[in-house]
């Protein structure tokens, strides 16, 4: 950030997520759209731009990916799903059209293969496995792993991570909206789920955050959205030197804030004393005054009394994310 102005989200801390978190639910996940990629070159394309190895983009897995500026910062995170001969892709809705036509400009290399917005689309987060369970019935068993894609008639059942307090969670992708019955299922808000994956430990780009990060530091290796040992693509002569060289300084934690006068903004800086250490991704306020983030901040300042910039009673309490972050335990990352 620069300039003196504080980003802080004129939406209240009151007006957001469940306490406590939902453990059963339906959400539709309005601020994301879906899109299709068609066409003879399909896997060339993707596979030269995108962090995941197109071949274990398969029916029955579809695995998270990263799209990177030629620097490796990430422009675009997002989970690639074989539907036939096509890859579904989805994308946060402010900043799908840019990222749209800067993929584009390297689709004009393949010919016949086209890019499209399902405006009918729609994706829909589901809290806990009463409506999975509703939906798949004794299938949901061979969805073990994040990222198990089972095919029903109404669309796409994928398994994503679960929270840290164990809560199961999964999308449904409809190419085509079509009503599901979902029986007395209730029907939670956005902020429900955007605080289901603060504690999942999975962040969203927005224009704040966009081109800002390596992908390892959005730790998107441990969400499996990182091929180590994939061909060339762009951004990953810097994503492989930071990974095996062991350089990753920053990282994406989690954090509380017990009591929040205002919800700070993607891109709000992190402060340790007079010393900015990190940003803040993605926020979440909750209906009794707390917030939770998720923020990229420097591992030598991680144990650090940290403060948002423009909060300065608002403490930040370090909670725990579902995964390990092996980069900053000093362990060896591993291949993957």
């Amino acid at each position: 950030m620069t300039g003196t102005e504080t980003p802080v989200s004129a939406t209240p801390v009151y007006a957001s997520a469940e306490v406590p978190l939902p453990t059963s639910g339906r959400i539709l996940l309005s601020n994301r759209v879906l899109v299709r990629i068609s066409g003879p070159g399909t896997d060339k394309f993707l596979q030269g731009q995108l962090s995941q190895d197109l071949g274990d983009v398969k029916t029955g897995f579809s695995p998270r990916a990263a799209g990177a500026t030629p620097k490796g910062r990430a422009y675009c995170l997002t989970r690639l799903v074989r539907d036939g001969d096509d890859v579904l892709m989805d994308l946060p809705s402010e900043l799908a059209e840019a990222t749209m036509a800067h993929l584009r400009k390297y689709m004009m290399l393949f010919r016949g293969t086209t890019m499209t917005e399902h405006t009918g689309g729609r994706i829909t987060g589901l809290l806990g496995t009463d409506a999975a369970s509703r939906l798949a019935g004794e299938q949901l068993n061979s969805l073990e792993a994040a990222g198990d894609t089972l095919a029903l008639d109404c669309g796409l059942l994928i398994r994503t991570e679960n929270t840290a307090d164990g809560v199961s969670r999964y999308e449904l992708w409809q190419a085509s909206a079509s009503d599901v019955d979902l029986g007395n299922i209730p029907e939670k808000t956005l902020s429900d789920w955007q605080a289901s994956e603060i504690a999942a430990g999975v962040p969203m780009l927005s224009t704040a955050s966009s081109e800002a990060y390596v992908p390892q530091m959005l730790n998107w290796q441990h969400l499996g959205g990182v091929h180590f040992k994939k061909g060339c693509y762009t951004g990953q002569e810097i994503i492989a030197r930071m990974h095996f060289l062991g350089q990753l300084k920053k990282s994406l934690f989690r954090f509380r804030i017990a009591e929040a006068s205002s919800l700070p903004a993607p891109g709000t800086s992190i402060m340790a004393g007079e010393r900015s250490v990190g940003e803040i991704v993605n926020a979440v306020g909750f209906t009794d005054g707390s917030c939770e983030l998720l923020a990229v901040i420097r591992h030598d300042a991680a144990n650090s009394e940290l403060l948002a910039e423009g909060l300065p009673q608002a403490v930040l309490e370090q909670r725990p994310l579902p995964y390990s972050v092996t980069e900053r335990e000093g362990s060896e990352p591993k291949d993957t």
